[in-house]
């Protein structure tokens, strides 16, 4: 049984009971006076007319009565006709009530629909599309006034967040400079012909290590910068299975290294076709298989999945571990965000992992959906559109 659910209280709801009340109220005030003045215009006099009266007493009789009787049919068909006015009137305000009910409705849709249009436009622009407008065209009234304000808005957003990705992108590609250097400094002091103490060259190779790390911190802030600048505009049809595939070959000898058992059924190498950017989606790629297999446990698993429905194509990524909170789960797509105990860690990972993976998804129009596994460990899904698989390739 559908219960009933009250109205939302919209603005078009409220301008039109305002223009049906209104309405109402001025046509009552309407009627009642037309009504007053016609039933004031129909009074009659009652004296008789002036003269001499009859000298005949039974004539004089006779006359009275006639006209007490024509005085009451006229009062019997002024009340009938004010009866059947008030009946009109009553009908013709009924109708005219439902009328500027509907009329009201129809002139309060036309009056907000620079608002609708006005609240969906601004529901599609994300921090990707910052580039769209409003532009919205009419009259220079209140309506237009806002729109304006909002594309002043916009364009001041896109403005700060294409001057803090121009800021990371060429931070990251000064800094390559020094630590070039640095790191040639290095090797020149370990090459020299003189022997090397042995507590310099652990300094040394500690360097070495940070640097590297460095290194690898700069490289993913600018994958981050150019994936969020935008829609990539050079497109490839490519298989996410295929660079899964490829990812996990690169990995192979950690992957024994650790005793990993790799779960992917026959149709993943060749699953879950899409359009991108070949250097992003690969990255993207490679950092989600990179994330199963540097944080699992010893003698672990990893299980892939690929599938497309026609419309998505999605490639899921399954480890096992500890439980884990959903919550902490869903700041990993996050910058620099690590779980629990791998807060503080500050070994290979940069914490720009998922976040380049789920800007990367964003980018191509997709998503990252990161999920805690109730039996322990961690579920990461990449859903982007799928698109038709290329001629020659099986199917």
């Amino acid at each position: 049984m559908r219960t009933w659910r009250r109205p939302a209280r919209t603005a078009r709801l409220r301008l039109t009971v305002l223009y049906g009340v209104m309405f109402l109220l001025s046509g009552t005030g309407a009627l009642a006076i037309a009504n007053l003045v016609g039933l004031g215009g129909t009074r009659t006099s009652e004296s008789g007319p002036a003269g001499p009266s009859p000298a005949d007493p039974a004539t004089l009789a006779a006359a009275a009565e006639r006209i007490a009787w024509l005085q009451a049919r006229l009062s019997d068909s002024h009340a009938a006709q004010s009866r059947q006015v008030l009946i009109g009137s009553a009908v013709a305000l009924a109708v005219m009530g439902v009328a500027s009910v509907v009329l009201g409705r129809v002139i309060a849709g036309r009056a907000l629909r620079p608002l609708r249009v006005i609240t969906a436009t601004t529901r599609r622009i994300t921090a990707d599309n910052l580039n769209e407008r409003l532009a919205v065209q009419g009259p220079d009234d209140e309506v237009k006034n806002l729109a304006d304000t909002i594309d002043e808005l916009l364009e001041r957003l896109e403005g700060s967040f294409a001057a803090q990705r121009r800021f990371v992108a060429n931070a990251s590609h000064e800094l390559r400079t020094p630590l070039a250097t640095m790191r040639a400094s290095l090797d020149v002091a370990l090459a020299k012909p003189d022997p090397v103490p042995e507590q310099t060259a652990a300094l040394a190779g500690r360097l070495r290590t940070e640097l590297d790390q460095v290194d690898r911190l700069l490289d993913g802030l600018l994958m981050l910068a150019r994936a969020q600048h935008g829609s990539p505009a050079d497109r490839t049809t490519l298989s996410l299975g295929r660079l899964a595939t490829a990812a996990l070959d690169v990995r192979s000898a950690e992957i024994a290294a650790r005793r990993l058992t790799v779960q992917s059924a026959d149709a993943v190498a060749d699953g879950a076709w899409t359009r991108g950017d070949v250097t992003l989606l690969t990255r993207m790629i490679d950092n989600v298989i990179g994330n199963a297999v540097t944080h699992n446990h010893d003698g672990g698993w990893i299980r892939l999945a690929a599938a497309d429905d026609g419309t998505t194509a999605q490639l899921v990524v399954e480890t096992g571990g500890r439980v884990l909170d959903q919550q902490e789960v869903e700041r990993l797509a996050r910058p620099f965000q690590r779980l629990g105990a791998d807060r503080t860690r500050t070994g290979d990972g940069s914490g720009l992992g998922l976040s380049i993976v789920a800007a990367v998804a964003a980018a191509h129009g997709g998503a990252l959906d990161l999920r805690a596994r109730a039996a322990g460990g961690l579920r990461v899904a990449v859903s982007l559109p799928s698109a038709a698989v290329p001629a020659g390739v099986p199917a």
